[in-house]
């Protein structure tokens, strides 16, 4: 799997060894580096990337790297360009978070209009999330051999054509076979922008422009149902989707003037054109010396992720809980209609105002995030250990459960005063986001050398659960009526809570029985040696 995951990039202090993130750019691919089998090593020796270079060179190859000073390396750009470039791919996750749930301002209308059930029409939500959790197994590995522009650019492109036949649709299935194929497109920038982000910014620079880049991804959900439910309420659901498409169109226009960023494909032109003007074939970079076939990479990319879901006790069940919290946001987006439209009589557009309060907590969260790294620091004085990494998901397995049992009993009472639904909103996304840094943190930490897998394997568990939410939610909440639903979800919320405070007694045992996960100890320092087998 190429590319340094997304979730990567929010953990600080970082999870990854400069020496891991310096694999990341050059070679694109994850997993301990093995030296080339000689006299006096053998294919099972673990490798320093500087040390494969020197290796590289004692057998005649020139291995081509960033000229210091000259302005090569995407890290030695103008702080102008460098925020111009995080401002782009910004927008292009916002487009894809934005495009996500849009739709849910308005699914009454298509319903209308087309003389079909609500079921129906929402399988619009349920293909492109799950389009959207299947498509990065496919697009991150083409990075590696095309780079991030040329994805970017095709894969919004795509994301933009498949969004207009929403707006002219004549039946539900044009509806939901475009929405499919929208959400495998959009799923590209996802899994490549947080690697475009690490390729400009070095770790110790990454603090404001990761706030800047993390409200996208966070709060972009939030925005669709406020932004769509205005738009279908005043000048219909069609709009909803050229709307979309017109921003999905304007930042397409960025994709075509964004600069590539990945390190290895910048180095790939350098190493043509030096071959090309010297006629000597030995100019190589690391990744052209280490490639390999695209079908292998398909296929490691495709199948270790799904390996790691049901092998590792961490990747799966810190994957399910992930996908409970994800399932929950977008039921979310079908339950605040009931609580406000339905038994309060508030119209679309001040249901969708409401969705104000999720992202509240969630920009709670955000701003309170420096004080886990306080507490990091405190718990790893003796050495690093990823168990460190869950302090924040134990607070959030507390809070969730409380949010969850607010929402249930006073979303369903129209005597009860709307902010009361708002609060448990507001607590929600707190928790959401404490829940989602803390997990995804020891993920990372806890597989740091195979980062991208665990990563990759977590999305496509969310996306399969996540896309089954709208297939029973107003089902349930009709026929359990809303009280009891909510009550339901704060129960299953109460039963996995649990989960963090177990890992944190238990993880390190686990840890220390697998060949991929990292055997750092507490209180003995940050041992990082794995098994190369799987790489």
């Amino acid at each position: 799997m190429p590319s340094e995951p997304i979730e990567a990039e929010f953990v600080y202090p970082p999870a990854l060894s400069q020496a891991q993130e310096d694999e990341f750019r050059q070679l694109e691919r994850e997993g301990p580096l093995t030296s080339n089998p000689t006299a006096t090593t053998t294919v099972t020796d673990t490798i320093s990337i500087h040390e494969l270079e020197k290796q590289y060179s004692k057998e005649g190859y020139h291995v081509v790297e960033f000229t210091p000073g000259a302005g090569e390396d995407p890290r030695e750009w103008s702080k102008t360009r460098k925020w111009a470039v995080t401002a782009a791919v910004s927008f292009l996750c916002l487009a894809v978070a934005l495009g996500s749930s849009i739709i849910t301002g308005d699914l009454q209308g298509p319903v209308k209009d087309f003389h079909t059930s609500q079921e129906i029409i929402n399988l619009t939500v349920t293909f492109f999330v799950l389009g959207f959790g299947v498509g990065p197994l496919f697009f991150a590995p083409l990075s590696e051999v095309f780079g991030r522009k040329p994805i970017y650019c095709v894969s919004i492109f795509l994301y933009g054509i498949f969004t207009l036949p929403g707006a002219l649709a004549k039946n539900p299935a044009t509806l939901i076979v475009s929405r499919l194929i929208a959400g495998v497109a959009a799923s590209a920038p996802m899994c490549n922008v947080g690697g475009s982000v690490a390729d400009i910014w070095a770790v110790k620079e990454r603090g404001f422009p990761m706030a800047v880049f993390s409200a996208t991804i966070f709060l972009g959900p939030c925005l669709g149902p406020l932004t769509g439910s205005w738009i279908g309420q005043y000048i219909g659901w069609r709009w909803i989707y050229w709307v979309l498409f017109i921003f999905v169109a304007a930042c397409f226009l960025f994709t075509l003037i964004v600069p590539e960023t990945l390190a290895s494909a910048l180095l790939r032109k350098k190493a043509q054109r030096l071959r090309k003007e010297t006629g000597d074939d030995r100019y190589r970079t690391l990744s052209e010396l280490e490639a390999v076939p695209l079908v292998q990479t398909l296929k490691v990319a495709i199948s270790r992720p799904l390996i790691m879901m049901v092998t590792e006790p961490i990747v799966m069940f810190m994957s399910f809980y992930l996908s409970f919290i994800y399932a929950l946001l977008y039921l979310l987006f079908f339950a605040f209609p009931f609580a406000f439209q339905g038994i309060r009589g508030w119209s679309a557009g001040m249901t969708g105002t409401s969705f104000i309060s999720i992202m509240i907590g969630m920009a709670i969260a955000i701003a309170a995030m420096p004080y886990q790294e306080k507490l990091y620091a405190r718990a790893t004085r003796d050495g690093t250990f990823p168990e460190a990494r869950l302090y924040p998901m134990m607070l959030g397995a507390i809070v969730l459960p409380i949010a969850m049992f607010m929402f249930a009993f006073t979303g369903a009472y129209a005597s009860v005063h709307w902010i009361a639904v708002c609060i448990s909103g507001a607590i929600f996304g707190f928790a959401m986001i404490i829940l989602y840094i803390g997990a995804n943190s020891y993920i990372v930490d806890s597989y740091s050398n195979f980062a991208a897998s665990a990563i990759a394997a977590k999305t496509v568990m969310r996306s399969c659960i996540g896309s089954t939410i709208p297939l029973f939610v107003d089902q349930m909440f009709r026929a359990m009526k809303f009280q009891w639903a909510g009550l339901l979800l704060a129960l299953v919320a109460c039963v996995i809570g649990p989960m963090p405070f177990i890992f944190y007694r238990y993880g390190e045992r686990i840890r220390c029985g697998s060949k991929r996960a990292t055997k750092a100890r507490r209180g003995h320092g940050a041992e990082k040696d794995v098994d190369g087998s799987g790489h």
